[in-house]
């Protein structure tokens, strides 16, 4: 086995031991997003993506029409960006909208003004971890970083040092603006998604499409 392999696996064996320092770092009821004080910890949730929710008895059949509101970079004293530049946070927010708006299109007629039937949705952006370089990757073929991410995989949870994405999502009836339903939300990548693990922002970008694709499946 050559020298890197051998610290490779050092690096995930030690990863395994003390994940929780490393990957699995939870999101909060952000105190300065607007529904923060209608969110409640949400039981049905085993996996740890939607930790708080607040859910009014909607009919979201009968809506047709949506309107994506730029997203917003969370400034609050509880962010989770950690050291994370002002670049890639910008980055991260620009995908976001994108990947949201072309979901959305899947379901919805995108619109600009408030009227009928149409949903008004408000995505910030709290938070994110980057990818550990080379070492993300390298854990997925590593032996004890393959036995630490079959086990994740078979949970839904994250992988060994991979990144993840926390953002916060309100969604109101833009006719009279009421609250239907409000989430704080972290979304990573499958462990095996090789792709996402190359690349400081590659998990973080790959959550936000399973959190796009997760948040239309629910408006069907």
């Amino acid at each position: 086995m050559s020298g890197w392999s051998r610290t490779a696996g050092v690096v995930a064996v030690a990863a395994t031991g003390f994940c929780a320092g490393c990957n699995t770092v939870a999101p909060v009821a952000y105190s300065e997003v607007a529904s923060s004080r209608y969110l409640a910890p949400n039981p049905s949730d085993a996996s740890g993506r939607i930790p708080y929710r607040y859910a009014a008895a909607t009919d979201w059949r009968g809506y047709d029409k949506a309107i994506l509101e730029p997203v917003v970079i969370y400034r609050g004293r509880d962010h989770q960006f950690g050291d994370m530049s002002e670049q890639d946070k910008a980055k991260l927010a620009t995908y976001m909208h994108t990947r949201f708006q072309e979901s959305l299109a899947t379901r919805f007629q995108l619109v600009g003004q408030r009227g009928p039937n149409t949903l008004r949705l408000r995505l910030t952006l709290t938070g994110a971890v980057t990818t550990t370089p080379v070492l993300g990757t390298a854990s997925r073929f590593d032996l004890a970083g393959a036995v630490y991410n079959g086990v994740q995989s078979a949970r839904d949870g994250e992988g060994l040092l991979t990144g993840s994405v926390f953002y916060a999502a309100e969604i109101f009836d833009a006719a009279n603006g009421r609250l239907l339903n409000a989430f704080v939300s972290k979304q990573y990548p499958a462990p095996y998604d090789i792709p996402a693990s190359v690349g400081a922002l590659a998990a973080a970008q790959a959550g936000i499409d399973k959190g796009a694709d997760a948040l239309v499946a629910q408006l069907r």
